[in-house]
This record gives structure tokens, C-alpha cells and sequence, in this order.
């Protein structure tokens, strides 16, 4: 496998990328959430990467504007859907002879694809969508349910509870909201996301961390019998556990040989 960098334009600012190199006809281009630069979490997409490349397909990462390497204005991720159309357009040119490409995101890098419809991608593999509009707003039940699950189960959390040292307002409030119905249908962002991705015509893969609250907080505005749907037992958010990044690596791949 050959790594290269290089750049390429994206409305008058240089954006940094990262090609992993690979005969495939088929490749994978990832698009970084939040202020992530393009190696990933505890260097995890450049992992990912490595790993996709090994098994035949080309990979390009990069930082869109205004993040990491990248110049230009970091206008978030409701506004960076003319970075991934620019990165598309340089992987497809220094790749000639791939002709489907794959879009990977995690968390608002996934709504981003979504707003964008597709970008001009072939397929989206898209995790943990993000859509929470407020972080000051109230967890979605879900949320709340799975906190208290996990702290019914820790001991410890258990004597805090039966000696008196859990503030009983928070607690109160905490299973109020638990007990909150889901929305009929997506509000918001989630509605915003859910439209953009109808527009788009390829095959959609969706994952879902168990252990991640913006995973949790995506499910609680969505069809949970959405047969794209995927769920990692004991994943966090960027699937840092060994189990689970065999499990993504395996997702990533299974949608790659199916294009």
C-alpha cells in the first residue's frame, strides 16, 4: 500500500488529504465529523484506512475548510457539502480507474452526507447520525433509559442511590424525561436529514453504536424497523474497542464488495 498527501481546491481554499492507494474499482472516502481532523480519533480512520486499502480498495481522507491541515472558514458540518463534492472530484482524479465510490460518516460528518443528498457518492455508510440541536436540550428518552439501565447494574451506583448521596431533583427530572414518548415522526434536524437522504438513490448502510448517545439519540427520532439499520453491541462512538472495529471494518467492507 502507498500513502500519499496532497491537495486539491474547494471554493477558493486548499483542503489537505490523505490517498491510500489500491487497485480496486471501488473506493471508500471518508468525511470527518465535527472539528476532526482526517486521521480520525485515537488515529482511528487512518487505521480504518490502512485496513480497507490492505484488502484492494483506494481510501482518501481529508480536512475540510478550516480544520487541521486545511485553509479556508470552518462553517460546520450543515455547510461542508461542497467540500465532499470537492474531495469526490480529487479522488475520482488521481484515481481514474475507480468508478463507484463509498461515502463514510460518523456523527454530524453522517448528516452531512445526508443534507447533501448523497453528494454525488454511489453508496453512504453512514454512523451515528448526529441530531441534537441544542446541546442544552433534554436527552431523548432513549438516552435516559440506557443511562439508567447501565446505572441500575453498577453497584456502586446502587449504595450512592440507598445512602442518600443522588441529588433527588436531577433523578426526578431524569425519569421524567424517561418516560417521555418518541416523536411520531423526525423533528428538526433528524426531519432536515431523513429528506435529504430520500433524495438519494444508492445503497444506504446505517450504524449504531449501543453505547453512544448520539447514536441513541439518532434511533429515538427514526424508524427502528429501517432494514438499513446495523447495531454494534458494547460500541462506543468512534469504535475504539477491538470488537468493534472489527465489526465497522467488516461493515465498510461488506458494503464495498457489494458495489
Amino acid at each position: 500500500m502507498t500513502r500519499r498527501h496532497f491537495s486539491f481546491p474547494c471554493e477558493g481554499a486548499q483542503l489537505v488529504a490523505t490517498l491510500d492507494e489500491a487497485p480496486g474499482q471501488t473506493a471508500l472516502l471518508i468525511v470527518s465529523g465535527g472539528n476532526e481532523v482526517r486521521a480520525g480519533a485515537w488515529n482511528g480512520q487512518a487505521q480504518l484506512a490502512a485496513k480497507v486499502a490492505a484488502a484492494g480498495f483506494p481510501v482518501l481522507r481529508f480536512d475540510r475548510r478550516g480544520v487541521g491541515d486545511s485553509a479556508g472558514e470552518n462553517r460546520g458540518f450543515r455547510s461542508s457539502g461542497p467540500d465532499i463534492r470537492a474531495a469526490l472530484a480529487a479522488l475520482r482524479a488521481r484515481c481514474p480507474h475507480v468508478r463507484c465510490v463509498v461515502g463514510l460518516g460518523n456523527c454530524d460528518a453522517a448528516s452531512a452526507l445526508m443534507l447533501a443528498e448523497g453528494a454525488g457518492l454511489d453508496a453512504l455508510i453512514l454512523s451515528n447520525p448526529w441530531t441534537i440541536e441544542d446541546g442544552k436540550e433534554e436527552a431523548p428518552a432513549e438516552v435516559v433509559r440506557d443511562h439508567y439501565r447501565r446505572r441500575l447494574a453498577d453497584p456502586a451506583a446502587i449504595r450512592r442511590l440507598l445512602t442518600g448521596k443522588v441529588a433527588v431533583a436531577p433523578l426526578i427530572r431524569s425519569l421524567l424525561a424517561a418516560m417521555r414518548p418518541a416523536p411520531v415522526r423526525p423533528e428538526g434536524l433528524a426531519q432536515e436529514i431523513a429528506q435529504g437522504l430520500a433524495a438519494f438513490s444508492g445503497e444506504v448502510r446505517l450504524l449504531v453504536a449501543a453505547r453512544d448517545r448520539t447514536g441513541l439519540a439518532f434511533l429515538a427520532s427514526w424508524d427502528k424497523a429501517d432494514s438499513r439499520l446495523r447495531h454494534c453491541a458494547g460500541a462506543t462512538h468512534s469504535y475504539v474497542e477491538p470488537k468493534a472495529q472489527d465489526w465497522l471494518l467488516a461493515q465498510v467492507l461488506d458494503v464495498l464488495n457489494g458495489q
